[in-house]
Formats: structure tokens, sequence, C-alpha cells
């Protein structure tokens, strides 16, 4: 399939404005978008989508962006849609990006920053010789990439410019979706299902070339608030309750072989985010993990169990604050199957193949699946996602745009 050849700097350059605007979400924010500065990409992609000629283009108060390329078919076909995030991750800065381009890469060290001694090496990141010969966009080693998800947004965007230029190819009607706030677990809470108006939907914010996934973890985050009581320490005998030894209790009652750093593929986890206090009070924070529904909720039995242990123990000094964040999309998609058959066929066409694995994470197509549109999820491509030694191969952008036009192709086969 001859595709993308003559909009290979497209991809890359659009990629690179991209990711040099700044739009990193707060979770300390209660807004939606929860930092204004997200708007700044969403009005330059809004920009570009009246510029290329999609329709019902709208951008609302929330960061929402959505727009249509209609159907060139007289044929019935579903309406699809495709889906990309605006923020980047609060681990690590996204301002001042200073993406570059390693071309041809030898399978060395690659020095992202001299003066600061920052090296990616396959010594630590041995997934880089995957790449070998390969095009890559890197960090200058300051910051992240923002390849998580603006590659999503400029393959999306791409791919709707290359279909327009392509009349040839038929499709369905398709609509492009953009959310703020995924990052922090916020990406669908505004977003209006019945308005996009699509029968399915992918989104296109997976990793390495190839990831194919329907399956994510159910997940919920538990805060547990500690009272201590602090007295003296040369008169403490009997009196004191240090908030931080009680909080290091809770922490030694969850078993250590579940946590992140010695699970995967399907393994759950108990994840310690963070510990604060002094001696009279203290906090402690997790989030809680797991494919099977009804580990998972075992998983939120034990917290509390854990909980009310203590309680016994010190006097109910201790409150719990869990809620559920989202849930297994496999639930939904797996009824209506056929919506990861056309990804993976389309991946096959375009000479990848798929690698279908579980999420170990969430993304918005899980909640998105719960609210009534069915959205597996698609590489985009980037790798080592929310640290300084994020990248992302070029050729895995234009991949991932040819699978999405090749998506439109296939659904408008039916």
């Amino acid at each position: 399939m001859r595709l993308l050849k003559e909009k290979t700097m497209n991809i890359v350059e659009r990629f690179i404005k991209y990711v040099k605007i700044d739009t990193q979400s707060d979770e300390n924010s209660s807004q939606t978008p929860s930092t204004q500065k997200q708007f700044n990409l969403a009005k330059e992609v809004e920009r570009e989508m009246l510029e290329m000629g999609l329709t019902e283009v709208s951008l609302d108060n929330n960061c929402y962006l959505m727009g249509t390329l209609p159907s060139n078919t007289d044929e019935q076909v579903p309406t699809i849609g495709f889906i990309a995030h605006f923020d980047t991750s609060p681990d690590m800065s996204g301002e001042n990006v200073n993406p570059r381009i390693v071309k041809n890469y030898d399978g060395k060290e690659i020095v992202l920053n001299e003066a600061q001694q920052i090296i990616s090496s396959p010594a630590d990141f041995p997934e880089l010789l995957k790449f070998f010969g390969d095009d890559l966009i890197v960090t200058d080693g300051t910051t992240l990439l923002g390849a998580d998800d603006k590659a999503g947004i400029a393959e999306i965007m791409t791919a709707m410019e290359y279909l327009i230029a392509h009349p040839e190819i038929k499709h369905g009607k398709i609509r492009v979706g953009f959310t703020p706030d995924e990052e922090i677990g916020r990406g669908a809470d505004k977003f209006d299902v019945d308005k996009f108006g699509a029968e399915w939907a992918y989104t296109m914010d997976g990793s390495e070339i190839g990831e194919l996934e329907y399956e994510n973890f159910n997940a919920a985050s538990a805060k547990i608030s500690i009272q201590g009581r602090n007295v003296h320490p040369g008169y403490a005998k009997n009196k004191m309750i240090n908030a931080l030894h009680v909080a290091n209790e809770l922490v030694q009652m969850l078993p250590v072989n579940e946590r992140p750093e010695y699970t995967e593929k399907y393994e759950g986890f108990f994840h310690l985010i963070a510990i604060n206090g002094t001696v009279d009070e203290a906090s402690v924070s997790y989030i809680i993990r797991d494919h099977d529904r009804q580990i998972f909720e075992n998983r939120k039995k034990e917290m509390e169990q854990a909980v009310a242990f203590l309680n016994a123990r010190y006097n109910n000094r201790l409150k719990l604050e869990m809620r559920d964040q989202y849930y297994n999309m496999r639930e939904k998609v797996e009824p209506v199957k056929y919506v990861v058959d056309y990804a993976f066929k389309a991946m096959e066409e375009v000479g990848i193949t798929p690698i279908v694995k579980p999420i170990r994470g969430g993304t918005d197509g899980a909640r998105l699946s719960f609210m009534g549109l069915p959205c597996p999820n698609i590489f985009a491509g980037g790798m080592n996602f929310h640290g300084r030694h994020e990248f992302i191969p070029v050729r895995a952008m234009e991949k991932a745009t040819e699978v999405i036009v090749k998506i439109a192709e296939l659904v408008a086969k039916l």
C-alpha cells in the first residue's frame, strides 16, 4: 500500500509543532480543562481541521474538540470515530519541549543532553534496539516528549488530510474527537457520546507499533487519612500515636509481591503513590488495579480490612476514601468484537503484525466503552512515555496513520 510517502515530513512537522505546545494537565485542579493552556493546542488543531475541510467542527468550553469527515460513498456505512487527548502527564514537565530527530539510529547510546550527561542507552532501554535503522524523535533530556498523546492527534489529522486528498478511497462518515485531562483520569468526564454520534471508535493512544488493546485494568483510588496523637517524646510512653508509623504499618500489611515493580501481564497490584505527614497526622494514597473484576473487588476489600484492623488497634484514627475510576472495557467490547477485528485486519494489510495484549493502565476508551461507545485502543507509536527518555520512531507514526486510513476503507466495504 503506497501511502503517506509524500506526507512523511508533514506528519513529523505536525507532531513537532504539537509537542512544542505545553499542555500538561494538573490533578490538583477541579476545573475542566484542568489547565487552560490545553486550549492552545486545541485551537491550533481546530484551525487545521477547518483549513483542511472537515465539517461540524466544534470546540466547547471544556476543551473537547470534534469534527467530521463526511462520507464519500452512497453505500450505508457505519459512522466510526478516532480519538486522542491533548494533555501530557503531570509526571514530568512538558514546557519548552525541544525535540530532535536521530536519523538512521545506529543501535548505540543516544546523548540527549551533553551538558547534563543525560543518555538513553540500550543497556537501560533495550527496546531501542527494535528500531535499529529507524529515524527516532527524542527529547533533549529535560522534559518529556509528549508522544502520549500528541502522536495520536498528529496521526488522526494526517489520516483525515490524506483521505480528503484521495477521494478514490471510499469511506463512511468519520468523526474525530480530542479530549483534555486524560492523563489525570478525566478525559471522558464531559465527552458527549450522543453528540459524537459514532457507532464505535478507536483511541490512538497505545505505545509500541502493532499494539491493539481491548482489555484494561479495573481501577480504583484509595486515600487513607490518619490522625495521630503527638506528645513530647520525653513523656510519650503509652500516650503518643505516631501517624507516620501507623501509615507504615498499613503499607506493610499489603502484599509486597503485589506492587507494580513485581507484576506484569494480567497481574494486578496495589501501588503506593504518596505518603505524607507528621507525627500528628499523615495520609497515604494508593491506586488499586486488576484486570479481573472479582479480584479487583477483593483487592478493595483487602484495603478495607487493613484499615479496619488498624482502626480497631488505634481507636478509629484512620479514614478511608476509596472510589472506582474505570473498568475493564473488555466487558463492553467483546460483544462487538468485530470492531477489534477491523483494526486487526487493517494492521495486517499495511504490513504490521498485531500485538493484542491487555493495557496495564487505562485510556479514555475504557470509560467511553461504558458510556455506550465501544472504543479499543490502537498504538500511537511512542515509547517510554511520561519521562525524559521518551521517544517515537517516525515509521510508527506513519504506520499508525496508514492503519486509520485502512480501517476507514475496510468499514466501507462492509
